[in-house]
């Protein structure tokens, strides 16, 4: 395969990567702490040796985290908390320490605050928190500060990545950060009663969708051809 060949096929294979992200978003759209994700194309060039022509290719490994505020949905439910502004909940998953920005919470059979998946939420310490279970009023104030019955026993952690590049999407709405967390003094604020939605845009998504469909067809276009001219010189030669 030539040059052109390597070139159209790398670049078809990002295509096809980002076609898959864009659909992972739109299926999200009703996702509470959904971040939207998009692909980042790069070109590597490699010398083939002296007097040959250099092999370009495309790749779209990376992946960008879109950490725009969502909607802020008010549901009135005691344990649902929302972020507005910076920063992310940290949770014990099993894989360990991940962060989300879905705070759709619920005590377990034991007291501990918990995701919907079971997964223990942490507090500034980074421990879990427990909540009385025969408190009959929780309040949860801004700076993460809960509040059974009008005393304190616990307060939610508002966390960041040390480094927002090292921050990989890993399941549903959960993030890890390959470079460490660190709790946040000021940036977001806690708000209890809501939840955040998801900040994709359906709009611009089924938009981009439609362009990277064209760009493949494209592409697909362009290999079509560039094998069909092979296969005439082969023939040509071949008489």
């Amino acid at each position: 395969m030539d040059n052109a060949g390597y070139t159209s096929l790398t670049r078809q294979a990002g295509l096809l990567r980002e076609m898959q992200t864009v659909a992972n978003n739109i299926a999200n759209l009703s996702t509470t702490g959904f971040r939207r994700e998009g692909v980042v194309f790069s070109e590597f060039v490699k010398d083939t040796g002296p007097g040959q022509q250099s092999l370009s290719m495309a790749a779209a490994h990376a992946r960008h985290v879109d950490l725009s505020q969502g909607t802020l949905n008010r549901t009135n439910g005691q344990f649902d908390l929302a972020i507005e502004g910076d920063g992310f909940f940290l949770i014990e998953a099993p894989e360990g320490q991940q962060l989300t920005r879905a705070g759709a919470f619920m005590p377990n059979e034991m007291g501990d605050l918990v995701t919907a998946e079971g997964h223990p939420v942490l507090d500034a310490g980074g421990a879990p928190i427990f909540i009385p279970p025969d408190a009959a009023n929780v309040a949860v104030a801004s700076d993460g500060t809960i509040s059974a019955d009008g005393q304190p026993v616990g307060q939610i952690g508002l966390w960041a990545p040390n480094d927002i590049n090292d921050l990989h999407h890993q399941s549903g709405t959960r993030f890890t950060a390959e470079g460490g967390v660190e709790p946040m003094i000021e940036g977001g604020r806690i708000l209890q009663g809501y939840v955040e939605g998801s900040n994709v845009d359906p709009v611009s998504e089924i938009a981009r969708m439609i362009e990277v469909s064209r760009a493949y067809e494209m592409g697909q276009g362009f290999m079509d051809k560039e094998d069909e001219r092979i296969r005439s010189v082969i023939r040509t030669l071949g008489r």
